[in-house]
């Protein structure tokens, strides 16, 4: 269980709280809100979301017709903007392209350093590295290690590689034709 205190914003997955019917610009309006800003707060930061998106181009045309990677900008953007406390992201960052990739990241650690949390799910453990300084590696739900990012990358490495020396040994053996061994 998690207790929230403070204003929190997921990018959890693309374009959740946009209507395809709607334009760019239309859809930042209702993210923002459903995210809990105020019409004025959006409105100051409109021009802010807009260029940070790099979608500028296309603000005006139906969101229907964005190609996932436009969406991921327009989502992120809204987030990044909205101020939260608890920034919450996924693994969305994958869909943009390198560049885009780079200022969200540039973004994140902005946000970071402000004295805001930044709640990153990865398995890019060279984005865990450059952007944590404390990691968790989970199993199944549960917590099985908790340190600086540098050392959970190290575990979570060696665990996944362990993992994978012994299912291979397991399927191995038990490819072995035992009667051409007598």
């Amino acid at each position: 269980s998690v207790k929230i205190k403070g204003r929190i914003a997921s990018l959890l997955e693309v374009g959740t709280g946009f209507h395809p019917e709607l334009t760019g610009i239309e859809n930042i309006f209702l993210n923002g809100a459903i995210l809990g800003m105020t019409k004025l707060e959006i409105e100051q930061k409109l021009n802010a979301i807009i260029e940070f998106s790099g979608i500028e181009k296309f603000i005006d045309t139906p969101v229907k017709r964005y190609s996932s990677g436009m969406k991921v900008r327009l989502a992120f953007s809204v987030a990044a903007h909205l101020d939260p406390e608890i920034l919450l992201i996924d693994e969305v960052l994958a869909v943009g392209d390198a560049d885009f990739q780079k200022k969200c990241l540039g973004k994140m650690n902005d946000i970071s350093k402000s004295g805001r949390t930044i709640i990153f799910v990865s398995h890019n453990m060279t984005a865990i590295k450059s952007l944590c300084n404390r990691a968790i590696v989970l199993d199944k739900g549960r917590v099985r290690y908790d340190s600086n990012a540098i050392e959970a990358v190290d575990f979570y490495l060696k665990g996944f590689n362990n993992k994978i020396k012994n299912e291979y040994l397991i399927n191995s053996a038990s490819s072995v034709d035992y009667k051409s061994l007598k």
